[in-house]
């Protein structure tokens, strides 16, 4: 009787397992991802008519190779226009709010934490976060999402970062930002 109803507990507990697995391996085939395209306005040297969306609230101490100007430890604050296009006068679609660190002592390289907020349509409010090496002088980069939230609830993912301009006399930059976002709560 006592190997029957052990017997009979282990059986319930191989389903319970092929169920949940079952379940799992349906949820992973269903993920979806989300890709979305806009440009991000670094502007360190306002004009007229463009102001500027960065602060350099720390300067470093150690100039950095190729580049005299810029050192490591140099810390700016940033709240980037988002755009659809990559003039600045395109339809603004969000704001890329946060602080890049040059955490490199030989080379061109930041560290980001910025969030991506956005401000248009169903994404209105909802962002995501992103926290990355980044060697700026590479052609394309790939930085992680590790979060969200809003409709970007549990969002993971990642962002393929290109320079689709700089200007090396005011270091103003437009950066060019395709995102692929998945385990989205909500789409």
């Amino acid at each position: 009787m006592a190997n029957s109803k052990r017997s009979s507990t282990t059986g319930h507990q191989l389903q319970l397992a092929l169920v949940i697995s079952m379940a799992l391996v349906g949820a992973a085939a269903s993920t979806t991802t989300k890709h979305f395209h806009f440009y991000m306005h670094d502007t360190v040297t306002a004009s007229p008519g463009n102001p500027s969306t960065v602060v350099q609230v720390t300067t470093g101490t150690t100039p950095l190779p190729g580049a005299p100007t810029t050192r490591f430890g140099d810390i700016y604050v940033v709240d980037d226009l988002l755009t659809k296009g990559p003039s600045p006068a395109s339809e603004a679609v969000g704001r890329a709010q946060g602080f890049y660190l040059f955490a490199a002592q030989h080379e061109l390289a930041v560290m980001h934490s910025l969030n991506f907020v956005l401000t248009k349509g169903k994404h209105n409010g909802s962002y995501v976060v992103i926290q990355a090496r980044d060697a700026i002088a590479d052609k394309v980069r790939e930085l992680p999402v590790i979060g969200g939230a809003g409709r970007f609830r549990g969002a993971t993912g990642y962002i393929l970062l290109r320079t689709h301009l700089f200007n090396s006399t005011t270091n103003n930059a437009v950066l060019e930002i395709d995102m692929y976002l998945t385990n989205l709560s909500v789409v």
